[in-house]
C-alpha cells in the first residue's frame, strides 16, 4: 500500500483493475504505484521511481530529495521543433534512482513543504480501462448483422480530419460500411489456440469502437487510430503529452481522446503545461476528452482543463446522467455513453471483472458497450459534421454546439447533446444543425 493509502476493502473491480495494469508494466521493468483514499478507492495511478519537475527548479530539487539521477528528458525552447519522443516543454522526467528520498510520494511531500505544491508532480498513469476513465463496464455481445447505435447520420465531416489516440484499430474493421476508409495502427488480436478460438484480450476493440462512433456521426471524416494505448490500456502523462504534441504537427482538426485519470491532490497534471502553449498556436485544432466513470465531481484529466471539451455520459434514455459519468462544472457536455452499440472483435471474450469473473462470451464482431470514453467521439463526430456544413474550424464548430447545448440544458445535469434518433420523441427539442438534422441540443 502506498504511503498516501488508507484502509483498503476486499478485492472488488478496482484491485482487478490496478493489477492487470501492475504486472502488465511489470514486465517492461517499470513500477505502477497505486495511492488510495482512506475508503479504499482509487485516488491515482503514477510511475514509481520519478517525478515531474519545472526545469527552473531541478537544481533545488535535486538539493531536497539528494540528488539521484536527476533529469531523463527534457524539452528547452531550442528543441521545439525536434519532435523529440522523449521530451516535452519545461519539464523533466526526473529520476530518483539513488537519491536520499527515493520514494516518489515522501519526495513529492518533501518538494512541497519546502518549494510549494505545482513544482513538481508524479507522472500520473493515464487509462482507458474501468478504473476510473473509460469504458465504465466490459462489453456485451450483440448479434452481428445489428446497427450501430446512434446510427449513422446523412454524410458529413468531408474535410476534417480527427485523430483517435487509443488501442489500434483491429484488422477488419472496414467490413464494416461506416469504418471504411479509417487507417490506424493495428489493434492485434492472439492467433486461433488449438481449438480455434481467439481469445480477446482485454482492451482489445476499444479503439475500433471509438473510431466506429465517430464515423457514425461524421460518416466522410478522415479518421486515424492509434496503437498508443496498448499496454494494459496505459499511457503515462509523460508520454501522452508526447504523443498529442506529434498529432499537432500532422494537421488534424479534431483529437478526440477516450483517457484519462485523477491526479495528486487534484492538481492540473504538470505534464499538460509545455503543451497548452503549442496547443494555442495551431488555431482551430480542439481537443475533446472523456470524463470519466466514476460517479464523482471530481475533477478528470485533461478532459477539466478549460481548454478541453470535457464529455460526460448520458444513461440510456436520455433523460438522466448515466450512474458511472463524472460531473460537475467541468464537465462542458453530456452525450449517449450507455449501451452504445458498435464495431468490435471477433472471437471470444473472457470476463475479468465482478460480477462476471470466468465467464466467456462469443463476440462476432459487433459489442454493446458504456462509458464516458464513447460519448466522447460521438461529440467529436457531431463537432466535425458541424464544421462541413457550416465552414467554421474546430473550435467554432464546438463552441456553437455547446452554447445550443447550454441554451437548453436539462435542469441538474447540464448541457446535452443528442443525435436525433437517440432524442427524447416526445419533445421537440431544436436541431443544432450539426449533421442535417441527425443530431440536436435538449
Amino acid at each position: 500500500m502506498d504511503s498516501e493509502s488508507g484502509a483498503r476493502r476486499g478485492p472488488d473491480k478496482l484491485d482487478v483493475q490496478t493489477e492487470l495494469i501492475a504486472s502488465a508494466y511489470r514486465a517492461k521493468g517499470i513500477d505502477v504505484g497505486v495511492a488510495r483514499l482512506r475508503d479504499g478507492s482509487l485516488d491515482f495511478l503514477y510511475q514509481r521511481g520519478v517525478i515531474l519537475v519545472r526545469n527552473g527548479y531541478l537544481a533545488r530539487v535535486a538539493e531536497i530529495v539528494g540528488a539521484g539521477e536527476g533529469g531523463q528528458e527534457s524539452r528547452t525552447e531550442a528543441e521545439e521543433d525536434r519532435h523529440d519522443d522523449h521530451s516535452v516543454e519545461g519539464i523533466t522526467l526526473y529520476s530518483l534512482a539513488g537519491a536520499r528520498i527515493s520514494d516518489t510520494l515522501e519526495a513529492l511531500q518533501a518538494i512541497d513543504r519546502e518549494l510549494g505544491p505545482g513544482i513538481a508532480a508524479p507522472n500520473h498513469l493515464f487509462s482507458i480501462t474501468p478504473v476510473l476513465p473509460c469504458p465504465a463496464s466490459e462489453p456485451r455481445p450483440v448479434p452481428a448483422d445489428m446497427l450501430p447505435d446512434p446510427g449513422v447520420c446523412d454524410a458529413a465531416g468531408v474535410g476534417v480530419s480527427v485523430y483517435v489516440p487509443d488501442t489500434g484499430l483491429l484488422k477488419d474493421a472496414a467490413i464494416h460500411p461506416w469504418l471504411a476508409g479509417v487507417t490506424g495502427q493495428p489493434d492485434e488480436l492472439p492467433p486461433p489456440d488449438a481449438s480455434g478460438v481467439v481469445m480477446i484480450p482485454e482492451y482489445a476493440g476499444h479503439g475500433t469502437f471509438v473510431a466506429g462512433v465517430a464515423r457514425c456521426m461524421a460518416p466522410a471524416s478522415t479518421v486515424f487510430v492509434t496503437s498508443d494505448f496498448t499496454t494494459a490500456g496505459v499511457l503515462s502523462e509523460f508520454e501522452i503529452v508526447v504523443r498529442l504534441n506529434q498529432a499537432l504537427g500532422l494537421g488534424v482538426n479534431i483529437i478526440s481522446l477516450s483517457a484519462g485519470g485523477t491526479t495528486r491532490h487534484n492538481l492540473p497534471p504538470l505534464g499538460f503545461e509545455g503543451f497548452w502553449s503549442r496547443y494555442r498556436s495551431y488555431k482551430g485544432v480542439l481537443l475533446v476528452a472523456a470524463a470519466g466513470n466514476n460517479s464523482t465531481r471530481r475533477p478528470f484529466w485533461p478532459a477539466a482543463f478549460p481548454q478541453v471539451v470535457g464529455v460526460g455520459a448520458l444513461a440510456a434514455n436520455g433523460r438522466a446522467r448515466a450512474y458511472f459519468s463524472d460531473f460537475g462544472p467541468w464537465v462542458d457536455v453530456y452525450a449517449p455513453g450507455e449501451d452504445l452499440v458498435n464495431a468490435y472483435a471477433v472471437g471470444t471474450y473472457r470476463y475479468r471483472e465482478p460480477p462476471r469473473i470466468g465467464q466467456e462470451r462469443e463476440f462476432h464482431g459487433m459489442a454493446r458497450w458504456s462509458g464516458t470514453s464513447f460519448a466522447t467521439p460521438l461529440v467529436a463526430g457531431l463537432i466535425a459534421a458541424r464544421m462541413t456544413r457550416t465552414g467554421e474550424n474546430a473550435r467554432q464548430a464546438a463552441d456553437a454546439l455547446l452554447a445550443a447545448a447550454r441554451a437548453q440544458q436539462v435542469p441538474g445535469l447540464g448541457p446535452v447533446l443528442l443525435p436525433c434518433d437517440r432524442g427524447d420523441h416526445d419533445r421537440e427539442p431544436a436541431c443544432c444543425d450539426c449533421c442535417g438534422g441527425q443530431a440536436r441540443a435538449r
